[in-house]
């Protein structure tokens, strides 16, 4: 059920597995923190809509505000 609702929202089947996997040890989160990752996604939402990709932007807007929201509740760091 989560693997379905993940895929459905996010565009993989375990968000806080492709969290820990691509962003949190980035070196854009280490240096800069969690709420670079956040405006890095949006900045790549955007450039998906201007390319018609409104799909795409609404599974990386998602998996943005999931990083924001751990953010808010200091499972990473800003």
């Amino acid at each position: 059920m989560q693997t379905t609702n993940d895929l459905q929202m996010y565009g993989t089947p375990d968000i806080n597995l492709y969290i820990q996997r691509h962003f949190a040890n980035s070196i854009t989160y280490k240096f800069s923190g969690g709420s670079m990752v956040v405006a890095g996604l949006m900045s790549d939402a955007q450039e998906m809509m201007a390319m018609d990709d409104v799909e795409g932007a609404r599974k990386t807007l998602n998996i943005a505000k999931h990083i924001l929201f751990m953010i808010m509740d200091k499972e990473l760091n800003a």
